[in-house]
């Protein structure tokens, strides 16, 4: 056995268990621990210039790819408390994040000492494990048990504090003799996915709703394969969007109050019945569960037992991973396909297809200031297939999901259920550390843009180059068109008169000043003809500089994006789509 400081133990656990991508700001609380990854090597450390930036970084990270678990590090006090955001987007999605904190020396806990805040307390509503290590001798296991519960059922953030007395102590320790624990996770019987296929087969209209569960457990390919097995149509969430391509035949449309397709919600309704795999049944995908679940049977499976019955009460209720979960089925429905006893869902799916390639929204508007609308076909034009795109809260968002395309899992990165404003650009940031060699195109709003838009100057320093589109509109467009029920549009406008820069004409904040201010490139479009080759001076810029580049496209100021309270009910503000000439890059045929 070697004699080490904890950290060095820490640090050597962090590499072992496949972790070595660290976002964070280092201060006089958490040297120690710095001080060991620089004596290790192992793990690579990019400086965010907030820590809640660094947090949102570590989760996109975690978010890129299969496996990744990011880390994001900071000193004792407000270090803890501004991952506090950052943890509860990675919570509300089920990803994995390792957050570390330095803090006070542990005599000096309850004295009220500098920057000695009880970061356990107040972290743990928003973690699976949250832990100030008081002992030097716990720190290998506090580590092992929060790798063991990252990865355990549903996934989830840990914090593990540490005092600074507890880092400078001396254990003993052996890394080869440390090992990672085994991972938990529910598996569905043979018994239990028979009934739920036998369910779906006696249904004349079945729905597959795929959830993040399934890209959270690399499993698209098993959906889509199971999905074409059945010849049965799928019904991506926000979260599950890509586990099936865009322009597969099978893909309906996702449903929804906000991030919805016309064609999904319409098949949705003439839909009898519905297997939903690791999906929440959040809200903004239901509406009102009156509406939602009228006339239709469900199946609910989720690795989290307590999920079950949260929003409804299904007709039967599965605990399993995913993945596990898919590959039962798709044993059980290849006997069956080899026996020749699976339904025969043409007609059905033939009918989506029908909806999927005539109801669209109009994209190809032509004004000036330019309608939101243009920018996302613009987008689909100039972004290929392999194209990841980030995003967080917002008309943007809204608007982006309901117009673009997604091709694969992990293709749209979005905080999808907490929504923090300012997530996108150091998500995006994680997202390039992930995915290296990926296009990656991050969508703000202008207000979401603002909120940690010093974050891009680590795209500068670090190179982290990605393409970000800023629709900038001036105002808070979604506060703004939800207070319209109360007749009032109540300081939700973000425009001045920027004395600096005229040219603004009154949108307020010189975006591609500040932008080049913090070492990036950037450019703003104010005619949505000049938007293509925008798009392509920025991919050159990117290429060349190896730097952030930010697009700013000059909105008109007040645009209604299409939206309700129930699936049956949306709202649509502006013009619908009668011809292939006004929606050019709307999917309207298979693949």
């Amino acid at each position: 056995m070697a004699k080490m400081r904890t950290v060095d133990a820490a640090v050597a656990i962090l590499e072992k268990e496949g972790a070595t991508e660290a976002f964070g700001l280092p201060g006089a609380a958490i040297n120690p621990f710095y001080s060991a990854m620089r004596a290790h090597g192992g793990i690579r450390h990019t400086l965010a210039r907030h820590v809640e930036g660094a947090s949102h970084m570590a989760d996109g990270y975690s978010r890129a790819a299969d496996g990744n678990i990011g880390i994001c590090i900071g000193t004792s006090g407000p270090a803890g408390t501004d991952m506090i955001t950052g943890l509860y987007a990675a919570q509300a999605d089920s990803i994995p994040m390792l957050c570390i904190t330095g803090q006070a020396p542990v005599a000096k806990l309850h004295k009220e000492d500098f920057q000695a805040v009880d970061i356990e307390s107040i972290a743990k509503p928003l973690t699976k494990f949250a832990m100030t290590i008081l002992e030097p001798g716990q720190v290998p296991g506090a580590f092992q048990k929060a790798f063991q519960l990252m990865r355990s059922g549903r996934p989830g953030p840990v914090l593990l504090d540490l005092p600074i007395d507890v880092q400078m102590a001396e254990i003993e320790f052996d890394i080869d003799a440390y090992e990672p624990l085994p991972i938990e996770k529910p598996k569905a019987s043979r018994k239990q996915l028979e009934k739920a296929l036998d369910l779906l087969t006696a249904a004349k209209h079945p729905l597959i709703v795929a959830g993040g569960g399934i890209i959270n457990a690399g499993a698209s390919a098993q959906l889509v394969e199971l999905a074409e097995i059945l010849n049965v149509p799928v019904i991506p969430t926000l979260m599950g969007w890509g586990a099936i391509p865009d322009d597969h035949q099978l893909m309906a449309g996702m449903v929804g109050l906000q991030t919805s397709h016309r064609y999904g919600n319409e098949t949705f309704l003439q839909s009898d019945f519905v297997i939903g795999i690791g999906n929440r049944w959040a809200n903004r995908h239901t509406g009102g569960l009156d509406t939602y679940t009228a006339g239709r049977k469900f199946v609910h499976i989720d690795i989290e037992p307590t999920q079950i019955g949260r929003v409804f009460s299904p007709d039967l209720g599965i605990a399993s991973d995913a993945g596990a979960a898919l590959d039962g089925l798709l044993e059980l429905a290849r006997e069956r396909q080899a026996a020749k006893t699976l339904p025969d869902y043409a007609g059905w799916v033939a009918e989506c297809q029908e909806r999927k390639g005539s109801l669209h929204r109009k994209t190809n508007f032509d004004n000036v200031p330019i309608k939101p609308q243009r920018v996302y076909q613009e987008m689909n034009k100039a972004f290929g297939r392999d194209t990841t795109y980030v995003s967080t809260i917002g008309l943007s968002q809204i608007a982006g999901a309901q117009m673009l395309h997604v091709f694969g899992a992990r293709k749209w990165i979005n905080a999808g259920q907490a929504g923090p404003l300012g997530w996108t650009a150091p998500a995006a940031l994680g997202v390039v550390r992930g995915t290296p060699d990926a296009t990656v195109v991050a969508l703000s709003g202008d207000y979401d843009f603002q909120f940690m838009i010093e974050e891009l100057a680590v795209g500068a320093q670090f190179n982290l180059p990605y393409i970000h589109v800023v629709v900038n509109n001036s105002y808070l467009g979604l506060i703004r068109q939800s207070q319209r029920g109360f007749n009032m549009e109540q300081n939700v406008s973000l425009a001045f008169e920027n004395i600096n820069s005229p040219e603004t004409n009154g949108y307020g904040v010189d975006h591609i000043k500040v932008a080049e201010g913090l070492g990036v490139k950037a450019i703003r479009v104010e005619d949505p003809n000049d938007l293509p080759a925008a798009f392509d001076k920025a991919k050159a810029l990117m290429g060349e500089f190896k730097v952030p580049v930010v697009v700013e496209v000059i909105l008109e100021k007040i645009t209604n994006i299409s939206m309700g309270v129930e699936i049956n009910g949306v709202n649509e503000f502006e013009e619908l789509a009668e011809s292939a000439a006004d929606a050019p890059t709307a999917i309207l045929t298979k693949a």
